[in-house]
Formats: C-alpha cells, structure tokens, sequence
C-alpha cells in the first residue's frame, strides 16, 4: 500500500517512520522548511536523531502532485483553539481540501487530528465530497484513529500505547485494525463507529487536563502552606511500593 501523511509534527512523523518500515510512504507537509529539514536528517523537536532520520525510506515533500492517486491519506495537522476557546479546523478542513483534489477512487482517509464527535463525518467528508466529485461509503472511504502521543515521553510511544480505530463501514474498520496492527505492538481497540472514537478521544483530553489542572491547584497550595512537594512526591511513591 502507498500511504500519505499529511502533516509531519510531533504526531505525523513518528507515525510516517513506523509506517515507512512495512508500507512506501510519503511524508507531506505545507512548510518547505520542514521537508527540506527532515531530507537532511534534522528534526527541530528533536524526538529522532539523523541516522534514524536518513535511514528511513521515507519519501518527504511540500509539492502536492507527489501526492496524487494514493492509497490512503492520514491526516496528521493541528486542531488548536482560538481566543474564544473554540475548536478552530480551519488546518484539518484546508488539509482535506488538499487530498479531495488529489485522491482516487477508492482512496482511504483517516483522520488523527483530535475533533468533536461528528466532525469526520459532518463537516470533512463533505468537503472531500465536495472537492472531488466523489461520493462518501461508496467511491471513497473514512476513517479515524485518534493520536495519543506524548511528546518527549521516551517510555510512553507510539507503538506501545494502545490505539483506538474506526472506520466508515465494516470493511475499512477491519482494514484500519490490520494496518494499524502491524506497527503498535501494545494492541488495538476497536470502536463501533467513528462518533464513539472521536468522543473517546475528547474524553481523554479532558481527563488530562482535570488532572494537570489538580496537580498545578495542588501545588500552590502545598508552597502556600510550607509544604515540600519533592518529599510529599517521595513519600507518595514508597508508599505505593
């Protein structure tokens, strides 16, 4: 199978060099800067080194026509939020305006990005629709696979983390199950529809960001009382022995 990245960030990347070990990929990314950076072995978040880098057979580019007629596009971009804390996807939608005009009949697209539930179908397959001249669950494909990396975590990566996959119908789930299967060695979790990935995703973030929000309220707290929170943390540590 060929595969398409789009976006080679913190996520894209990591997920480019698994794939690259077993499937031709190609690495797509709008910045010439990064391209041209990861072709010298470079990566400014500094998670690979040069060799890891220049040994790959990766293929990475910025020119669109490289991309055209593939297999499968897995799109990898930011979904930051704006001032008024809304979700902005202006990236992920641009993104799919991108591979509508590129992919095939046939084509399969996942998404990684983290969304609300029913964006993938709602709001991005008509854009693919759209842009292509295509139609949805019968000429092209969709479907999601939330990314859970952890950046700078050397314990915690990609392939022993477990992922979560769904697709738009029985056969692309299957599908998305055999090819995530064959790089995360720690196992897949089957979802039964897009939405529920999606959603799980969300809560995940959620329980992450309670959590950092507890330990930050913590931590004022114990400074304002005196309290050491390196010998509290030790002591919470032996305890746990």
């Amino acid at each position: 199978m060929e595969l398409v990245i789009i976006g080679l960030g913190y996520v894209g990347l990591p997920l480019a060099l698994e794939f690259a070990k077993r499937h031709s990929v190609i690495g797509f990314d709008t910045s010439d800067q990064r391209v041209t950076e990861l072709n010298r072995g470079l990566d400014r978040n500094r998670e690979y080194s040069t060799n890891e880098l220049l040994r790959s057979r990766i293929k990475y580019t910025s020119d669109p026509s490289i991309i055209d007629g593939k297999d499968i596009y897995i799109l990898c971009v930011p979904t930051p939020i704006d001032s008024a804390k809304v979700p902005d996807t202006r990236l992920l939608e641009t993104a799919a305006e991108l591979v509508g005009a590129r992919m095939r009949r046939g084509s399969l697209v996942v998404i990684e990005s983290t969304v609300y539930p029913g964006l993938t179908s709602q709001v991005l397959a008509p854009i693919l629709e759209s842009v292509s001249g295509l139609t949805f669950n019968v000429d092209f494909y969709m479907g999601y696979s939330p990314e859970r990396i952890d950046p700078g975590n050397k314990v915690q990566k990609l392939t022993n983390t477990t992922k979560i996959v769904a697709g738009s119908n029985e056969e692309v789930t299957k599908q998305l199950e055999s090819l995530y299967g064959s790089i995360i060695k720690a196992g897949i979790h089957v979802a039964s529809s897009i939405e529920v990935a999606e959603a799980a995703k969300v809560i995940e973030n959620i329980q992450r960001d309670l959590n950092i929000a507890l330990a930050n309220e913590f931590s004022m707290i114990f400074d304002r009382m005196g309290i050491d929170r390196s010998e509290e943390h030790t002591s919470e540590l032996q305890s746990q022995r």
